[in-house]
């Protein structure tokens, strides 16, 4: 029992634990009296992930329930079948698909958010024609999009982040949804660079490229949003954790999350806060020095090192 979608603390949401199977008080379906809204999972995960196409939330579900994938039925063996949408054979059909992001129209969209490194290969690409559909399109439409790969533990593509761009790539797509994201999410991340003891966990892509920019021999991640930051399952051998947060309530919460996770595992955790909305804002604000003298005022002595001098 909960206040309301975001978690945020009350008692006017709730879960039907007894009831008919389906119609009106059926189990398993959630209520807000405060509001009147209800609904079941698939809009709590709709409304905590921004995934919107039905096969992807099927997907999403299936891995936050531990269930598996469903087997489809061998059909017709002469005939080729491309994989459903939304599953991790179908990301990595996408990714395979991109190109590299050097001199890429979402490298020219990275540096128009103030980020100039250069990016590992393995973690960010480019699809110049990469379908697109806002919600009540009856067609898709192919658009530039900057495509991120979602990985395990082990490293195997399970997802994949596109963000669809504008066409002289200075800002995302002038479009309902410029971000949307299919496959196996739940537990795992975009990881920009190779971790070693130490993690820098958050959730943006941009977010985490402007810490990388500022401190590049950091290892980062990006969660995504902050529904999964604190679902992101931690590599052995980390000892010590930065959550690089958002400034606002959900970012809060996820912090929360994953700290009492982390800690529990025995992991030294620390908060590294944005002075603006989130550390991509304080870079297009003040500048790369500035951000890594922030940075430089929160990490722990034994990371100084790692700060360009």
């Amino acid at each position: 029992m909960v206040g309301d979608l975001q978690n945020n603390p009350g008692r006017s949401l709730f879960v039907r634990l007894t009831g008919p199977t389906s119609g009106p008080g059926a189990r398993g379906k959630w209520t807000d009296s405060a509001t009147s809204q209800f609904g079941d999972l698939l809009d709590i995960i709709r409304e905590r992930t921004g995934i919107t196409r039905f096969p992807d939330l099927l997907a999403e579900a299936r891995v936050h329930l531990g269930r598996p994938q469903p087997v489809l039925p061998d059909g017709n063996p002469s005939r080729s079948r491309k994989s459903p949408s939304g599953t991790p054979a179908a990301a990595s059909r996408l990714f395979a698909a991109s190109l590299p992001l050097a001199g890429s129209l979402a490298a020219t969209y990275l540096r128009s958010r103030g980020i100039t490194q250069a990016v590992p290969s393995a973690a960010l690409r480019f699809h110049p024609k990469c379908w697109h559909r806002d919600e009540g399109q009856t067609r898709p439409v192919p658009r530039p999009a900057m495509i991120a790969a979602v990985t395990d533990g082990a490293g195997v593509l399970q997802g994949v982040h596109r963000t669809w761009l504008a066409p002289d790539g200075q800002d995302k797509a002038h479009v309902e949804i410029p971000r949307r994201a299919m496959g196996h999410l739940l537990g795992n991340a975009v990881r920009l660079s190779p971790c070693d003891s130490v993690l820098v966990l958050g959730e943006g892509i941009e977010t985490m490229l402007s810490i990388r920019e500022a401190a590049p021999s950091l290892p980062v991640w990006a969660a995504l949003s902050s529904s999964h930051l604190g679902a992101v399952i931690l590599p052995a051998g980390v000892q010590r954790l930065y959550i690089a947060r958002d400034r606002d309530p959900a970012g809060a919460r996820a912090t929360e999350r994953l700290t009492a996770r982390a800690s529990k595992d025995g992991l030294q955790v620390m908060v590294l806060e944005p002075q603006l909305g989130d550390f991509n804002d304080d870079l297009r604000a003040h500048g790369v020095e500035a951000l890594r003298q922030h940075l430089a005022e929160q990490i722990g002595p034994e990371d100084l090192h790692r700060l360009p001098i």
